[in-house]
Parts: C-alpha cells; sequence; structure tokens
C-alpha cells in the first residue's frame, strides 16, 4: 500500500506544480485587461471571465497537495497538547474526516460535472464559453482529494517532535 500511496503523493505534487503555473496566466490575463481598459479604453469581453474560470483549477488542484504538506489551516487547540499515540489518533483521525468531506462532495458535485459536459452548458455572457472543463475541476479535485487524505494514513510519519521545554 506504501508505493501506491507514494504514487498518489507524486502524482499530486505534479497537478500542483502544474495548477501553480496557471497563475502566471491570469496575471497576464489581467495585466492585458488593464492596459486594454485603461490605455486604450478598449476592454476585453473575455480576458475578465477566463481568468475567473482558471481561478477555481488553481485553487482547487493544490489542494490534495497542500493535505500532505500540512498547509490547510488547522486548529490546533487540542492536537498542540497531544502527544503519543493520541496524537498519531487524532492525526489520522484528522484524514479521515478529510477524506470523508472530500467524499461528501464528491457525490453530490460529479453529477453537476456531468449534467454540464452533457448540455455543454456555457456562461450565458456576451463571450459565452463553454464552463463544463471547469465544472470538472471540483470533482476531478474531491477524488485527488480523497485519494490523498487514504494515501496518508499509509505514509510513514516522521517521529514526533520533543516537546517544548
Amino acid at each position: 500500500m506504501v508505493p501506491l500511496a507514494l504514487a498518489i503523493t507524486r502524482l499530486n505534487a505534479w497537478i500542483f506544480r502544474l495548477a501553480a503555473l496557471v497563475i502566471f496566466v491570469i496575471v497576464g490575463l489581467m495585466a492585458l485587461e488593464v492596459v486594454a481598459r485603461y490605455a486604450f479604453s478598449h476592454p476585453t469581453e473575455w480576458a475578465p471571465e477566463l481568468s475567473t474560470l482558471l481561478f477555481g483549477p488553481y485553487f482547487l488542484l493544490g489542494g490534495p497537495h497542500l493535505l500532505h504538506l500540512g498547509g490547510h489551516v488547522a486548529v490546533d487547540i487540542v492536537s498542540d497538547r497531544a502527544s503519543g499515540p493520541f496524537a498519531r489518533l487524532l492525526v489520522r483521525l484528522g484524514f479521515v474526516l478529510a477524506a470523508a468531506f472530500a467524499g461528501v462532495l464528491l457525490y453530490f458535485s460529479l453529477p453537476l460535472a456531468i449534467n454540464s459536459i452533457s448540455l455543454n452548458e456555457t456562461s450565458y455572457s456576451s463571450w459565452n464559453p463553454v464552463v463544463w472543463p471547469a465544472k470538472m475541476m471540483l470533482p476531478l479535485a474531491c477524488f485527488l482529494m480523497v485519494a490523498q487524505a487514504v494515501a496518508e494514513l499509509f505514509l510513514p510519519r516522521p517521529p514526533e517532535k520533543a516537546p517544548p521545554p
């Protein structure tokens, strides 16, 4: 199980790095929009909407790797005071709860994304792009989050820190 857990973690790290590059596209689009609007008095119809559609995947696809890094906001009131087996239990419980939450979100978001694909849903704006690729990112990110949370249960953990003096 450990090799599969490591493979899932590597996949999520690769997706994280790929998704992180999207911010450069978003910044470029926003810079183009600012120049077009204020320098040429001719704003684009598509740049703000495309930036919004790209921000969802940028935001969502980083979550599974951040779970591995411990980068999410956590309430550490109890876990900071815990040690030994109880601390390990709390960490595992956190991963189980993360998997359960992402699983429920996956369960409800997947039919909406599939429906969007079947209807070839568009945004109904003046630009009117298809939105199903952006809508598919939520169930994909939820699936990756469930996989990473389960993988974390099997990954070896570093030894516990010594308590502060």
